[in-house]
């Protein structure tokens, strides 16, 4: 009989366990499940060159950021100095993908903020971004060489995240063949 009492405190006992746990996880580092695996295959028209292609192919050769951004991202706003400023001062490229995004919007947002991308992939329907497990906007992505996501990053880029992950991590892919 006194088992029986003691079973729901320890299913409670349980829960707050889990909980606590839980709670002390950072959000924003949730494991994508594509790290370490070939960037999803995309064909999509350019944001400002609709006759343009942007492809995963854009990717082989070189140390590659994807980000993924829109005009109507109050977090893009946040983040898109930073990259402007990383597109001036660093040899890696930044290839975007506009999300959900109407393209006279974006267009006047690469015209108004400046345009860090060496191209950016017009993703209308959202379907890409879903490939690429996009959880919202902004997220970026850091691909190497060869096509295979290194590091993935939600929600907007920092100072912090550049010099001390992002950076980094570009030094080391570089290195590789």
């Amino acid at each position: 009989m006194k088992l029986r009492a003691l079973i729901p405190l320890a299913t409670f006992i349980a829960l707050v366990i889990l909980l606590a746990i839980g709670l002390t996880r950072d959000p924003k580092k949730i494991p994508s499940p594509l790290i370490g695996k070939p960037a999803p295959a995309f064909n999509l028209p350019a944001v400002l060159q609709p006759q343009q292609r942007v492809s995963h192919e854009d990717f082989l050769g070189k140390v590659t950021l994807f980000n993924v951004w829109a005009s109507w991202c109050v977090a893009c706003r946040e983040e898109h100095p930073l990259l402007v400023e990383f597109a001036k001062q660093h040899q890696t490229p930044i290839i975007g993908l506009n999300y959900k995004d109407q393209r006279n919007d974006a267009i006047r947002w690469l015209q108004a903020f400046g345009n860090p991308y060496i191209n950016s992939a017009f993703d209308l329907s959202g379907t890409v971004g879903i490939d690429w497990g996009v959880y919202g906007v902004p997220e970026t992505f850091l691909v190497d060489k060869k096509g295979i996501i290194r590091y993935k990053q939600i929600g907007p880029v920092t100072s912090d995240v550049i010099n001390d992950e992002i950076l980094p991590m570009i030094r080391k892919l570089e290195q590789e063949s």
